[in-house]
């Protein structure tokens, strides 16, 4: 593992190490789509390769020794995964298939808690799996969908929550960090907002989990989705918190094996979270791989990997703002705001700027970012994101600031 006691001991040559893609492809490689995927970690990828070539076999219901020995291996990767979250403990934790699934199991189970005429929030910062299952879930009821706007730098005006809220509100949902923006939400305030009238808080924690451990008990939250793809871990494999006395009163979501406890003709009886949550077959050496992951980054220190990424961010903005036709969206200052940019540049399309920087090896994200409402309040259809991980370098940025500045030449 790499030492982490401080800048000066900071050793992120030995911290790209632990990320086998870095070596593979070389030099000429600047990942800066961490956003949409993180780069899986050495212990992630050896704990789902072992899995799958050594120890394969179906949790839960074997009681042979590899089955038994599987089984042991996916309770402790929950117990991993409610470690760095900060869970009391680990059946607070679904295991899900990503922060989608998470997501829609949320939506869907809490419909038993509204009725005609009740009100979901959302904010417009949101990704459309914090947007559509809670719209499916309002028309399912008779729900209303109300949403906190942006302010002018791209924020939430949470100086409106007052407005918004009612005695009607039953759910409050956002996400903890804007996948456009990169701007941190204020969950303390919303649980707050919360809890003065009886609603449920559904955090959307897909982009701020990679940036180190959680406290799901101090931020007041109800549930909190991530997703393991993001967290340096295998794809096909998330996570949700429940609080555990909501995830009692909560009903399924997916109907199956692993979620009863008795099934007659007439009816079913269903066992106790999380395992009333998690029907079928679950993804297990994608969980296992998330639970390696988190357990290595648990390990780390933080405070030193934050500053690194915060020192990256300060010279992205700076870049990006020195590029002539090269316009910022959300904050441009880097307060309460995690290593993520998204621009767009006069009369070039998101998606041209992308291919052009990957001609310089640099790998950034064009499109709306599933954030369409985000975008249509900024006043532009897409943009160009470029997101920062634990592992990227100066020379990231410098072959994206070079790189962009060579489109522009060409193009603008």
């Amino acid at each position: 593992m790499p030492t982490m006691a401080g800048r000066g001991d900071f050793d992120l040559a030995g911290l790209r190490g632990e990320f086998p893609i870095f070596a593979a492809q070389g030099p000429r490689f600047h990942y800066l789509d961490n956003a949409a995927t993180g780069q899986i970690c050495r212990a992630a990828a050896e704990a789902l390769i072992d899995f799958e070539t050594r120890a394969r076999a179906n949790v839960k219901r074997g009681v042979y020794r590899l089955a038994d020995e599987a089984t042991r291996a996916f309770e402790e990767a929950r117990a991993r995964i409610a470690g760095y979250i900060g869970a009391r403990e680990a059946a607070e934790v679904v295991i899900t298939s990503g922060t989608t699934h998470a997501l829609n199991l949320a939506a869907h189970c809490l419909c038993a808690r509204l009725r005609p005429g009740d009100e979901i929030l959302l904010t417009t910062a949101e990704h459309h799996s914090n947007i559509v299952p809670w719209q499916l879930a309002g028309a399912r009821v008779g729900a209303t969908i109300r949403a906190i706007p942006l302010q002018t730098d791209g924020r939430l005006d949470l100086d409106r929550l007052a407005d918004l809220l009612s005695a009607r509100t039953r759910v409050i949902a956002a996400t903890h960090c804007s996948n456009v923006t990169g701007a941190i939400t204020d969950i303390g305030r919303l649980a707050e907002a919360a809890r003065s009238v009886g609603a449920v808080l559904v955090v959307d924690g897909a982009q701020r989990a990679p940036h180190g451990p959680l406290d799901v008990q101090a931020l007041g939250c109800d549930l909190y989705a991530l997703s393991g793809h993001k967290l340096f871990a295998a794809t096909g494999a998330g996570a949700l918190w429940i609080r555990s006395d909501l995830a009692q009163e909560l009903p399924p979501f997916l109907g199956g094996g692993e979620m009863i406890r008795r099934v007659s003709i007439e009816s079913s009886t269903f066992a106790p979270p999380p395992h009333r949550f998690e029907a079928g077959t679950p993804p297990i050496g994608a969980a296992l791989a998330l639970g390696a992951a988190a357990a290595w980054l648990s390990g780390l220190d933080w405070e030193a990997i934050h500053a690194h990424e915060q020192r990256l961010l300060e010279r992205l903005l700076a870049g990006l703002k020195a590029i002539p036709g090269v316009r910022l969206l959300g904050p441009e200052g880097t307060q309460a705001r995690a290593p993520l940019v998204s621009f767009v540049v006069d009369g070039i399309h998101p998606h041209d700027v992308c291919q052009l920087l990957d001609t310089f090896g640099v790998c950034t994200r064009g499109g709306h970012h599933c954030a369409q409402p985000l975008h249509e309040a900024l006043g532009v259809e897409a943009s160009v994101r470029a997101s920062i991980a634990l592992y990227n370098d100066e020379a990231d940025i410098e072959a994206l600031l070079d790189g962009l500045e060579e489109v522009v030449r060409r193009l603008a």
